[in-house]
């Protein structure tokens, strides 16, 4: 092998022999497959650009603008609401214009959506409108409001496909969000006011109910709570019963005068004789016998006049007098002695039942103590609160603004044609490259003297185009057109030479990368 054919070898094989150094050459014979899909990929995108329906979008911008008093003198409503995450209270505004009434309102009075009506039911309608309404955030943070200030910036669109329609809409929902705005703070500020004095009323009867509560434990345990009276009732108890003892001894003696004057007759002394003579007589004769019997009448003689005499000398009634007037004395004592004790006992009981009854009213008045901090910052959330609400009757809260009101807009915010012209092409041209990409991989055309030598286990010697009149003209027509000649010329000019002017080994290159152009044989 000759020395410049052996330095081509080694050329390519050092790195000059892989996909990417003929791909000029693979993606010129492919062309085809890359310029279909390309003009299949623009004619896409020019059909989606140009074939498309408009739409419009209508936009508006709007201010949260914060309030023109300090934080403090706004009271906590406007602070709260001030205070609230952006993302929330964008929320809150897509609810209030987006609820499902006032759609159905706003496409029945301007005759949105008329095909989809036709076709669709109402909520997919209802849901193609949200989709089309958009609010979003300009900026959280608007200077010139002064320190603690927080303006939010928020943008409203509507896109329709016809522009005076998206402006009708968006500037319908600019102006029910602000109706909405101001009746909803003045709403809010007097719901809060109302609230709040609700809240100071029911605090107040709570305090006063357990006022009244407390009040009626210390009069329902009295002796509770007083220890000193208790140990002045218990120093009494032991004087009724002596009082009644001295009584019932005077009583005893009384009884026992009764006793004496009960027997008075049988104690008199001619009483005593005419028995004694009456027994006497007995002892010596019968009951029949006449001294017997004059003994008798002598005794009956003796206790008449005793009888005589105690009637004469009778003490009883006033004896009884006084043992009846010491009996009721002894029952009053008796009586005051059981009050006394039953007073001691309940003093006692209640003495016991002190502590239960401290704490009771400990607790009580905790309670109220409790109720009473909670009552004072009630009070003082009420006067900002009613300092909010006169401030909302101002104006100089925390309100809504328009600053760039909807417009019709001159042109359509989509399809953007540009966009979809430059998609489709880079979409047919990249699918027709990954085409021809994916053909080599799967044919693996022999491309080079690396590939051949590996394919025969031999480097080769000499490799024979296959010529043909059509690539010789194109192929001389593109080597004129730069000043050289072709490759095919060049062999066609060594091989009409004659032989004696030719070495007895000749060598050619060639180019390669047309499998049906040329055919590769190896010379032993």
């Amino acid at each position: 092998m000759s020395d410049g054919y052996g330095g081509e070898l080694e050329n390519e094989q050092g790195g000059g022999g892989g996909l990417i150094a003929y791909l000029p050459s693979i993606i010129w014979q492919r062309r085809w497959w890359i310029i279909l899909p390309l003009i299949a990929g623009t004619a896409v995108g020019a059909a989606a650009a140009f074939l498309l329906p408009a739409s419009y979008r209508s936009s508006a911008l709007m201010l949260v603008e914060s309030p023109q008093l300090s934080a403090d003198l706004v009271g906590g409503d406007q602070g709260a609401q001030q205070g609230s995450p952006i993302d929330r209270r964008i929320a809150k505004i897509r609810q209030q214009i987006l609820s499902r009434p006032d759609l159905i309102e706003l496409i029945e009075g301007n005759n949105l959506y008329p095909d989809e009506r036709q076709r669709q039911p109402l909520s997919a309608v209802l849901d193609k409108m949200r989709a089309s309404t958009s609010i979003a955030p300009v900026s959280a943070d608007i200077g010139g409001g002064g320190p603690g200030s927080n303006t939010i910036a928020f943008s409203l669109s509507f896109e329709y496909p016809e522009a005076q329609k998206a402006q009708l809409v968006a500037q319908d929902f600019v102006e029910r969000l602000v109706k909405l705005d101001a009746t909803q703070t003045a709403e809010q500020a007097t719901g809060t006011v109302e609230f709040l004095e609700e809240q100071a009323n029911n605090l107040t009867g709570q305090i006063n109910a357990i006022e009244r509560q407390i009040e009626s434990i210390k009069l329902a345990n009295g002796m509770t709570l007083s220890n000193s009276s208790g140990m002045l009732l218990m120093t009494g108890g032991g004087n009724y019963q002596a009082q009644i003892a001295s009584l019932q001894r005077e009583n005893s003696q009384l009884q026992q005068q009764l006793q004496l004057q009960a027997t008075a007759t049988d104690r008199d002394q001619g009483v005593i004789a005419a028995e004694a003579a009456l027994a006497s007589a007995r002892a010596v004769y019968s009951d029949s016998h006449p001294d017997v019997l004059s003994a008798q009448k002598r005794l009956d003689l003796a206790k008449k006049f005793a009888q005589q005499n105690k009637t004469r000398f009778d003490t009883n009634p006033m004896i009884r007098s006084q043992i009846a007037s010491n009996n009721a004395a002894i029952a009053n004592l008796e009586a005051a002695s059981n009050r006394e004790t039953a007073r001691a006992s309940a003093v006692a009981a209640a003495q016991a039942r002190g502590p239960a009854v401290q704490e009771q009213i400990s607790q009580l008045e905790a309670k109220a103590d409790g109720l009473r901090t909670n009552f004072q910052k009630i009070q003082s959330n009420l006067l900002a609160a009613r300092g909010s609400a006169r401030i909302s009757e101002q104006q100089r809260g925390e309100r809504l603004t328009v600053i760039d009101p909807p417009v019709a807009p001159d042109r359509p915010s989509s399809p953007n044609r540009p966009m979809l012209l430059a998609s489709g092409i880079a979409g047919g041209g990249g699918f027709g490259v990954a085409m021809v990409l994916l053909l080599e991989l799967i044919a693996r055309p022999i491309r080079g003297v690396a590939p051949l030598q590996a394919l025969t286990g031999e480097p080769p010697l000499v490799i024979v185009p296959k010529l043909s009149k059509t690539g010789k003209r194109a192929s001389g027509g593109r080597g004129r057109l730069f000043g050289r000649k072709s490759s095919d010329e060049a062999i066609e000019e060594e091989l009409d030479e004659p032989a004696e002017r030719s070495p007895r080994r000749r060598r050619f290159r060639l180019p390669f990368g047309r499998r049906r152009d040329a055919s590769a044989a190896t010379l032993g």
